[in-house]
């Protein structure tokens, strides 16, 4: 496992053996994990963001696009 970003609001975490990336809402609570083509999609997806408007602000609204109707709470046991 690598973070491969994280903010006050959002993190993302690579899992290279798996091909897959965790995404977290830390305010919602909420994570999704995507794998295989759905992880190349959103690779491709923030990868297609121009390096001079990768701000966090512009980084966690995406996140927060792509997070929305997809992740699934977080529970704890």
């Amino acid at each position: 496992m690598n973070v491969v970003y994280n903010s006050e609001h959002y993190s993302v975490l690579a899992y290279p053996a798996q091909q897959g990336f965790e995404l977290v809402d830390k305010e919602a609570m909420r994570m999704l994990f995507l794998q295989g083509p759905l992880a190349l999609r959103f690779r491709n997806a923030i990868n297609g963001i121009p390096e001079d408007e990768r701000d966090e602000e512009t980084v966690d609204a995406f996140l927060g696009d792509y997070c929305d109707g997809l992740a699934q709470p977080i529970v704890f046991h």
